[in-house]
């Protein structure tokens, strides 16, 4: 393995809020509902400090970098309010400086239970929204355990873009609980006309560890998956979104962000639970942070940080699990300087993916044709 140079790999930064209102049957992300039904400005400050703390460990890691990109997830983190995450981006610029109109995501549920207005996040410093639509039906959100109505969802949307947001993306699921093709192309329309500029378009997946997985609802029928995802994409394209990504449209730029990871480049994670990746001379490394929110506030910040090294076998999967999402792909030179390994080791295997046509002919890009992203899982299976 070659040495690496971290300062050509672009880093961001992932903060992780852990508290939603309530816990949704579907989801198995790391989120709690909140104590006592809402978050007290205690225990937000207690938390934001902690984040603060968790940074300061990190700084090392950034070997002279800037901060590129920054993605607040959870959870709902607009349970947070707009001046904590002044005070908590004053804190984290001044140990590591962000770059020039760094794009910064806030994710946001459309509903009556946020914490401020959306142009008091802007004014925050926030430039991008990502609102956890998934679906403006009302007999879907409550499947799905929801608290917001469709009007709350339309509402948000058109909100956010009233407030001065340029760029909104929304979260929406397909495949939900006895859902037709009518109801699913219907959503899309909504996201659409309410001013979305970059859609998250993915079907619903039953999760171990989730209420549905213990209590299976009916799913729709594999036709009528596949007239969803077909007419779906055909809505999407002739309403000017580009497809650059398994699940992401865009009508705007791409996430700066999402593109980091999905380009194999390194983030810094703090928060409970959260995950980064971060690149060394002497190779790549994973880390996680304790998954619960007490302990997280109750250990020290070194004592939260679970550090892995990727092993040489295992870095073909990694790299190409992130890269082949893009319909683009990636430089093919990114595989050595974000990897540290030759791409004459896997040759032979991108050769017998080229010859089946699953991969595009060209010695520049790493990218699977489309046949090849039909069947994305099992191109992935033999970089295993």
């Amino acid at each position: 393995m070659a040495d690496l140079n971290p300062q050509n790999i672009p880093l961001s930064l992932y903060i992780h809020m852990p508290w939603c209102v309530r816990k949704c049957p579907y989801c198995d992300f790391n989120s709690h509902a909140v104590p006592d039904g809402a978050l007290s400005q205690e225990l937000e400050q207690e938390y934001l400090q902690a984040l603060v703390e968790d940074f300061k460990t990190q700084t090392d890691f950034a070997q002279g970098r800037e901060i590129h990109s920054v993605f607040i997830g959870g959870g709902t983190p607009s349970l947070i309010s707009a001046q904590g995450y002044v005070w908590l981006f004053a804190q984290l610029k001044a140990l590591i400086p962000f770059e020039q109109g760094c794009e910064i995501t806030l994710e946001a549920n459309p509903g009556t239970v946020e914490h401020d207005p959306f142009a008091d996040y802007l004014e925050a410093g926030i430039n991008r929204l990502s609102i956890g639509v998934q679906s403006f039906n009302t007999d879907h959100l409550q499947k799905l355990g929801r608290i917001h109505s469709s009007d709350n969802a339309v509402t948000a949307i058109q909100h956010a873009r009233a407030a001065g947001f340029e760029r909104v993306n929304v979260d929406l699921m397909h495949g939900l609980p006895e859902q037709t093709l009518e109801q699913a192309l219907l959503d899309l329309k909504l996201a659409v006309e309410s001013g979305a500029t970059h859609i998250s378009w993915y079907q619903l997946t039953i999760e171990p560890n989730t209420v549905f997985f213990r209590t299976q609802p009916v799913l729709p029928v594999d036709e009528v998956l596949e007239d969803i995802q077909e007419q779906g994409e055909q809505y999407l394209k002739a309403s000017g979104f580009i497809n650059y990504e398994v699940s992401a449209w865009r009508k705007e730029k791409p996430s700066a962000h999402n593109l980091n990871y999905w380009q194999f480049g390194d983030y810094l994670a703090i928060g409970a639970g959260a995950h980064g990746k971060v690149t060394q001379p002497d190779g790549v490394y994973r880390y996680q942070k304790t998954r619960l929110p007490k302990d997280y506030l109750a250990r020290v910040p070194a004592e939260n940080l679970q550090y892995k090294r990727i092993e040489h076998d295992d870095m073909p999967f990694e790299f190409m699990m992130n890269a082949l999402r893009l319909n683009e792909g990636v430089p093919a030179e990114f595989y050595l300087e974000r990897t540290g390994t030759a791409l004459t080791t896997v040759v032979p295997l991108l050769d017998s993916l080229k010859q089946r046509h699953l991969m595009v002919d060209d010695e520049n890009r790493l990218a699977c044709t489309e046949q090849g992203h039909i069947f994305l899982n099992s191109v992935l299976e033999e970089f295993l």
